[in-house]
């Protein structure tokens, strides 16, 4: 099974990104696999999938630590509290959530003497949710500033959540306003390549608008028991 929905959900990015332009090399398919075994992940890898997320600190680490002989890509996407940074900071080479300068100043400290930097995205909370973390689009200068100085992370770009209750219409307005923020990034900072947008529900409005990678789970692994 997650076989075949690995290769649905590649053609499936492959034929949107056709349809709107852009080439199906530019975006990246992030595996969520909270809540799934070892043994689920390794069948994603078996065909292919080498770039996988976790939510939760422990857990991802208990995997990491299980396929540490596999050549994998291990990108956190939780709500990351501030004594939790140093593990994120230890095993993970993506963090998809900072929040504020303090957790990146944080992250900054415990990265060092590793020897690659941590690939950080800043979190856009673009709806305002007030249950959802992330800052505000006005705070995004400043912090991405602050960042982009920090010796031991490297700004990679913007994530947010969808709008699950919103509109298409809707959703897409406020995707495509994260779209311009992130060409606006682009443009003042090289480093910056990733916009981190888009999950099993919304994978076509997402690469519509330009995302460059899609997190997804349920349509992979099925849902979480």
């Amino acid at each position: 099974m997650i076989k075949t929905n690995l290769q649905n959900i590649h053609q499936k990015i492959t034929m949107t990104a056709l349809r709107c332009g852009r080439d199906p090399k530019e975006i990246t398919l992030l595996a969520v696999s909270k809540k799934k075994t070892v043994r689920e992940i390794e069948q994603a890898v078996s065909v292919g999938q080498n770039f996988f997320a976790e939510n939760y600190v422990q857990e991802g680490i208990s995997k990491i630590k299980l396929l540490s002989d596999v050549k994998l890509v291990w990108h956190f996407i939780g709500s990351l509290q501030s004594n939790k940074s140093r593990l994120v900071a230890k095993y993970f080479d993506w963090c998809h959530t900072v929040n504020s300068l303090h957790l990146a100043h944080r992250l900054n400290f415990q990265r060092s003497g590793m020897p690659n930097p941590l690939n950080v995205l800043i979190q856009i909370n673009i709806s305002n949710e007030e249950q959802k973390s992330g800052i505000l689009l006005k705070e995004l200068p400043n912090l991405a500033q602050a960042i982009s100085v920090l010796p031991c992370l490297i700004l990679r770009g913007i994530m947010a959540m969808p709008i699950l209750h919103h509109s298409n219409e809707r959703q897409l307005v406020a995707y495509h306003k994260m779209a311009e923020v992130f060409q606006q990034l682009k443009d003042t900072y090289p480093s910056v390549d990733t916009l981190s947008l888009g999950t099993s529900s919304d994978i076509d409005s997402a690469i519509i608008v330009g995302s460059t990678m899609v997190r997804v789970g349920t349509a992979i692994f099925g849902t979480r028991g």
